[in-house]
């Protein structure tokens, strides 16, 4: 049998049962990350409201659970709530694996069946999730941030009315938009179940890993050990963190130039080698000839690196701390 039949066929037979497994869970999972910790009792309150229980298959079972016990699949838990997304461990790596082989076996049909070729789209294929998920993150830091100081004048103002913390929690998560209604949302369903305030929110901040939450977090466990205004300490926050969100901003307006700019200029020499690669591939292929080959790749290598060098200090002159 031709290899490249055979790679397709093995190839999509994996991606199709992945595909399938993936969609099954994910549409019949639930988003609450204090729901999945609550086991049977969450299931018998399914059962009462009606919902249906979560249903799993045993390929992802093993998988999740493998990941479960590893730092790693630690990492890509929270990596995954924090970007908000319906994925255990073992379905994002699931997806890590889609991607890789259907740009591998694009890379293979486009550059000629080339194995470095097919390695480096193998290699950008397993890349593509991560900078989905990363994006993800990022975005809804950025709106969680400027949120903060909505949040806190909305705290401020029940706590002045007599509200407790926790109802004061509780309104922000009933007045505010997404995201931070969902997050303040799992911190009151976590403190009802019996989770001590101190821990609900320890677990917001590794939800969510802002500074501006973590001064907040703070302020609220020091007023409940030592006492005193919380809505005084609350304001005061809440002044200073539209002052920081407005010099942010003014901040990225100023350097966004240069981060695209970088962006642009880094992607540009990889862009073109792909380009000369499908239509001039002897030129190319002058980098990995026998003769030349040991200065070919050294040049390409050192460019990379390179690249990748200017790429950081580009970002590190645009990334003024406030």
């Amino acid at each position: 049998m031709d290899p490249l039949i055979f790679i397709l066929l093995v190839g999509g037979g994996i991606i199709l049962a992945l595909l399938i497994m993936g969609f099954v869970v994910t549409v019949t999972s639930e988003r609450s990350m204090v729901e999945e910790r609550l086991g049977r009792y969450l299931v018998e309150r399914q059962e009462k409201s009606g919902k249906k229980a979560e249903k799993t298959t045993p390929v992802g079972d093993w998988l999740n659970v493998r990941l479960e016990r590893s730092s790693w699949g630690e990492s890509i838990a929270r990596e995954l709530a924090r970007a908000d997304l319906k994925l255990k461990p073992g379905e994002y790596i699931a997806v890590m694996v889609i991607a890789a082989i259907a740009v591998g076996g694009l890379a293979w049909l486009s550059g000629g069946k080339n194995i470095i070729f097919t390695m480096i789209g193998v290699i950008i294929g397993a890349w593509i999730p991560r900078f989905y998920v990363n994006r993800l993150k990022n975005q809804r830091l950025v709106a969680f941030n400027n949120q903060l100081a909505d949040m806190l004048n909305l705290m401020v103002n029940g706590l002045r009315a007599g509200y407790s913390t926790m109802q004061a929690m509780e309104a922000v998560s009933r007045e505010m938009p997404a995201p931070i209604s969902d997050e303040f949302r799992r911190v009151v369903q976590e403190m009802q179940i019996g989770i001590p305030m101190e821990q609900a929110l320890d677990n917001l901040m590794r939800r969510v890993p802002s500074d501006d939450l973590d001064l907040i977090i703070a302020a609220i466990n020091v007023q409940r050990e030592v006492g005193g205004n919380l809505a005084e300490v609350l304001d005061t926050i809440s002044y200073t963190i539209r002052e920081r969100v407005r010099i942010k901003g003014e901040i990225r307006v100023l350097t966004s130039q240069v981060v695209y700019s970088g962006r642009f200029l880094s992607l540009l020499p990889f862009l073109i080698g792909i380009i000369l690669w499908l239509i001039n591939r002897s030129y190319m292929m002058q980098f990995f000839n026998p003769e030349t080959r040991v200065i070919g790749i050294t040049m390409l290598v050192i460019g990379g690196l390179m690249i990748i060098a200017g790429y950081f200090v580009i970002n590190k002159i645009a990334a003024i701390e406030v």
